[in-house]
């Protein structure tokens, strides 16, 4: 139904969308995640015409809106759009807001056009509001005004923008519930939202979308469960990390145990989770200390909000050498003391480097 190609949009120096091609199936529903300011909403605003892009193709039912002789208005009222800010005219009622795309640009009666705003308003279990204004409603209910608004206008496609982020958390299960509604009957959805869960449920694909770029695409499964790539990763699993590095055996212990405590006290551990963290990471310096003149060392943190798991990787430049190699370890006290603090220890060598990534017990 939608096929966009090498898709690209600027103000001025920003570039925001960078090559942007995906194909859309009639039906599908495709949720597009990311972190903010990376062009999912200009990308909808783009599909839309609301944003004029600088470059590429968007084809749909194999016709090029971005050519010239592309009669727009008729190919809009294929699609329709969905705000984060209701966009909802305040001076007309709930009723007049659904009727007056249909009367004026579908040609409906005023008789037809409010039958079937009083079924959608059904739908979204609104009816009892048709004649109420905007500022009467809630904004759980403005955004279900807003739905029904569009499907009013018997779209193929609806472009859905963050319909949540204006709401408080108590309203957002009311307007989620009606989207997937629509996902069960069929229509093609292309939805831009931070609920992640939602996502899972409602989604045929996930589009995640990192610096302008699809950066990653697949099932809700792959995309949840198993992300290939690593931005993909750590968003999903809302991951904070940190990383020390260490170029000489010179290095200033105080202050990387004050940073250590700095990101334990921003991810809120618990204390005994700190001090399993700080003794670990105070035996395997031990274990390199006679090396860090000859080898680069980083250290690298990272917090699985999602997981509740903490991840401890020693990343070692120089000859392939497993510093956790229990017959290369004369003192066996401390591989004791690193294994009562994880529950694994994992050695690869990877990029001509020695990986070690040791995931803490869970205190």
């Amino acid at each position: 139904m939608i096929k966009i190609e090498h898709l690209s949009k600027s103000f001025g120096n920003l570039e925001v969308l960078k090559e942007v091609s995906v194909d859309i199936k009639a039906g599908e529903v495709i949720s597009i995640i990311g972190p903010s300011g990376t062009g999912k909403s200009t990308f909808l605003r783009c599909i839309n015409l609301l944003d004029r892009p600088t470059g590429g193709s968007i084809r749909i039912d194999g016709v090029d809106i971005l050519d010239p002789k592309a009669d727009v208005p008729k190919i809009r009222q294929k699609m329709n759009m969905v705000f984060q800010s209701f966009n909802l005219f305040s001076h007309l009622s709930v009723m007049d807001n659904l009727t007056l795309g249909p009367i004026k640009l579908l040609e409906k009666s005023k008789q037809d056009a409010e039958h079937r705003a009083m079924e959608l308003l059904k739908l979204v279990g609104l009816a009892e509001k048709a004649g109420s204004y905007p500022d009467e409603l809630s904004g759980g209910q403005k955004q279900r005004v807003a739905i029904a608004r569009c499907m009013a206008m018997e779209p193929k496609i609806i472009l859905v923008d963050e319909p949540t982020s204006a709401l408080d958390p108590t309203m957002v299960s009311e307007v989620l519930s009606v989207i997937r509604r629509l996902a069960k009957e069929g229509m093609t959805l292309l939805i831009v939202t931070h609920e992640m869960d939602f996502a899972r449920d409602v989604s045929n694909r996930v589009l995640y979308m990192d610096e302008g770029v699809i950066y990653e695409e697949g099932t809700p499964a792959q995309i949840f469960d198993n992300p290939q790539k690593e931005k993909t990763r750590t968003f999903i699993n809302r991951i904070r990390s940190f990383t020390y590095h260490i170029a000489s055996p010179d290095y200033d212990l105080y202050a990387l145990n004050a940073e250590i405590e700095t990101f334990c006290e921003k991810q809120i551990l618990p204390v005994k989770t700190r001090q399993n963290l700080i003794s670990l990471v105070q035996v395997m310096l031990q274990l390199f200390n006679p090396i860090l003149s000859t080898v680069l060392l980083d250290i690298n943190l990272a917090y699985s909000e999602k997981k509740e798991s903490l991840e401890v990787v020693f990343e070692s430049t120089g000859e392939p050498k497993n510093m956790l190699d229990s017959n290369l370890l004369p003192d066996g006290l401390k591989l004791s003391i690193i294994q009562n603090v994880t529950q694994s220890i994992d050695y690869q060598r990877l990029n001509n480097k020695n990986r070690l990534t040791l995931i803490l017990k869970q205190e």
